[in-house]
C-alpha cells in the first residue's frame, strides 16, 4: 500500500491495515464515538464484521477465534464503559495466551476536557488486561499504531493489544496504512537446561508437564516418544488453550482441580520437567492446605516457558533423550463407553458426551463442576480438540464458541456449560442465530452455582445455613433455558434421560445451525 491518500480517514486507514495484516473478522458492539469505523467497515471489503449484545461477548469470541484460527480477531468497543463490559473475558483471553486486537473508541480530543459523562480513563481501565496499550494521536497515526498492535498481539503465545481510537482520528483525513509487517519469533527455549532436563527424565517418579503449543497433536507425538523412553510421566495443566486429543493421539491427562486429588496426583514427582506449563498450584487458598501442589523438594526444571518455542524444545529434548525412533507412548485406540440408560448422572452423563463427539469436533468446556469426569470417559473418542476457560472467569464457554465456529465453519462445536455461567453472556444465543453457527451447546441445569457450595466446604464452612445456600441457588425462579434460547432463534429442548440427550445431541450435531439442550441435573 504504502501511499498517502490525503482523502482517506483514520478509520479507513486502520481498515485497510488490520486487513493487509490478516486480520479480517471484527466482533462488535459499536457506539457514537465508532461510526467512522462502522462506515469503513461498510464500503471496504474484506472484513466479516460480527454483531453482540454485550461486550464480553466480542471478548470472549475473540479468544475462541484466536485459539482455532492462530491470527487474532479484532473488537470494537465503545469507550470505557463498553471496554469494561468486555474485561472479564479479556482476562481469560490474556490468562489463555491468546492474541487480540482491541478497537476501543474514544471521545474526540477536543472533547475530552469536557467531561462527559462516557469520559474515562481508558488506557487504566485495559492495562491490567492488556501486554500492549496505545492511544493514536492524529489520523496519520492510525495506520502505523494499527500494524503495531498486531505484531504486538501475535507475541508468542498471543496477547492483548489494546489500541484507543479517539474519534477524530477516526473521521479526519490523512490516513496512512500499513502494509503486512514482520511477525514476531517465540523465544529461544532454555538451552543451558536442556541435557539437566534430559538426565531428569529417569523413571515413573519423574513428569513432563506440557501446556500451550507443547499439545498440539505434533509436539504429543514427540511428548509420547519421551515418555516412552525414558519412563517419565506425561500431565498438562488444569486449563488448557488448546489440546487436541481422542483416537490415534497421544493421551495426557490433566493436573487435577481438586486440591487434595491433585496433591495425590502428584506426590510421586520427585523431578518435573516444564514445557509451556507452569509449576502445580491450587486454584484458591485454603485453610490448612499447601498452595504449592508438588511434593517438598520436588526439583522442577523450566525448560520453556509458554512465550518460548515449544516445538523446538520438545523436539531438542527428544534427541537428548535419544527418542527420536521411539515409538510414542500414551497413543490412545477408538474406545467408547458402553451406551448408557436411563437417569442423567455424572457419570452417564460423560459417556453420553464421548459417544457423541463428533470426528474434528471443537469442544468447548466450561463445566467445572459437571465436566469433572469427562476427560478419562472422551481420552478414546473420535479426534477433537478441547478448550478450556484458563482464566477462571465464568461466562467464557458460548462466547468462546462463536469464535471457534467462525474460525473453523468446517468444524462442529460442542459448547458445555453450566446454567450459572451461561447466564453471564447468555447474548451469545442471539450471535449464534443470526450468523447460523453450527453450534451445539449443552447447558447443565442444577439450579445452582454448584461449584461454590463445594467451596464452601473447601474453605471450611461446614454447615451453611439456608441464607448461605440461597444465595448460591438458581431456583427461585427456575431458569428456563428452552425458552430463552427459542427467544433468541435457537432450536431447543429439555432432558432428562441418558436415552433423550443421545437423540437431541444427534439431531443438534446433524444439523448445519445452533442448538441448545437442557439437561435438568
Amino acid at each position: 500500500m504504502n501511499v498517502t491518500d490525503t482523502k482517506m480517514n483514520g478509520a479507513e486507514s486502520l481498515v485497510h491495515t488490520l486487513l493487509a495484516n490478516d486480520v479480517n473478522v471484527c466482533f462488535t458492539n459499536p457506539g457514537t464515538s465508532e461510526m467512522h469505523f462502522v462506515a469503513a467497515l461498510d464500503h471496504i471489503a474484506g472484513m466479516r464484521s460480527v454483531l453482540v449484545l454485550q461486550e464480553s461477548v466480542a471478548t470472549g469470541a475473540a479468544d475462541g477465534y484466536y485459539r482455532m484460527a492462530r491470527k487474532p480477531a479484532s473488537t470494537l468497543l465503545h469507550l470505557g464503559p463498553g471496554l469494561a463490559n468486555g474485561l472479564s473475558n479479556l482476562h481469560n483471553a490474556k490468562k489463555g495466551g491468546s492474541g487480540v486486537v482491541n478497537i476501543i473508541g474514544e471521545h474526540a480530543s477536543t472533547h475530552i476536557a469536557l467531561d462527559a459523562p462516557l469520559t474515562s480513563d481508558i488506557e487504566g481501565i485495559a492495562r491490567p488486561v492488556s501486554h500492549w496499550v496505545h492511544t493514536s494521536h492524529s489520523a496519520a497515526d492510525v495506520g502505523a499504531d494499527a500494524a503495531r498492535a498486531v505484531q504486538a498481539a501475535m507475541v508468542s503465545p498471543g496477547q492483548i493489544a489494546s489500541l484507543i481510537l479517539p474519534s477524530d482520528t477516526a473521521w479526519n483525513e490523512g490516513g496512512q496504512p500499513v502494509d503486512a509487517v514482520d511477525l514476531p519469533s517465540p523465544d529461544p527455549f532454555d538451552a543451558s537446561l536442556l541435557e539437566q532436563s534430559s538426565r531428569a527424565l529417569d523413571g515413573p517418579e519423574t513428569l513432563l508437564l506440557l501446556g500451550g503449543e507443547a499439545l498440539t497433536e505434533n509436539n504429543l507425538e514427540v511428548a509420547g516418544r519421551i515418555a516412552a523412553k525414558t519412563g517419565c510421566k506425561l500431565l498438562s495443566e488444569w486449563s488448557n488453550a488448546r489440546l487436541e486429543r481422542g483416537e490415534g493421539r497421544v493421551y495426557v491427562g490433566r493436573v487435577p482441580y481438586p486440591i487434595d486429588i491433585a496433591l495425590e496426583v502428584l506426590k510421586p514427582f520427585k523431578r518435573i520437567v516444564l514445557v509451556g506449563a507452569r509449576a502445580p498450584i491450587g486454584f484458591f487458598a485454603y485453610p490448612g492446605k499447601p498452595a504449592i501442589l508438588t511434593r517438598e523438594g520436588a526439583e522442577i526444571l523450566t525448560l520453556a516457558n509458554a512465550g518460548a518455542d515449544l516445538t523446538a524444545a520438545l523436539v531438542a529434548l527428544c534427541e537428548a533423550a535419544g527418542a527420536i525412533d521411539t515409538a510414542p507412548a500414551y497413543v490412545v485406540k477408538a474406545s467408547l463407553p458402553e451406551r448408557p440408560t436411563g437417569p442423567i448422572d455424572l457419570d452417564t452423563l460423560a459417556a453420553v458426551i464421548a459417544r457423541a463427539i463428533p470426528q474434528d469436533g471443537i469442544v468447548v468446556d466450561e463445566s467445572v463442576t459437571t465436566g469433572r469426569a469427562f476427560s478419562p470417559a472422551t481420552k478414546g473418542a473420535a479426534r477433537h480438540t478441547w478448550l478450556n476457560n484458563c482464566g477462571g472467569s465464568i461466562g467464557y464457554a458460548m462466547p468462546a464458541a462463536v469464535g471457534a465456529a467462525i474460525a473453523c465453519p468446517e468444524r462442529k462445536v460442542l459448547c458445555m456449560t453450566g446454567d450459572g455461567s451461561a447466564m453471564y453472556t447468555v447474548q451469545s444465543l442471539w450471535t449464534m442465530a443470526r450468523e447460523n453457527l453450527d453450534i451445539t451447546v449443552l447447558i447443565f441445569a442444577n439450579r445452582s452455582y454448584k461449584i461454590l457450595r463445594g467451596e464452601l466446604t473447601n474453605v471450611g464452612v461446614g454447615n451453611p445455613g439456608p441464607k448461605a445456600i440461597d444465595m448460591l441457588s438458581l431456583d427461585r425462579p427456575a431458569l428456563d433455558w428452552v425458552q430463552m434460547a427459542r427467544s433468541m432463534g435457537v432450536n431447543a429442548q429439555c432432558v432428562d434421560s441418558c436415552e433423550a440427550l443421545e437423540a437431541a445431541l444427534e439431531d443438534g450435531l446433524a444439523g448445519t445451525g445452533p442448538n441448545l439442550i437442557e439437561i435438568t441435573l
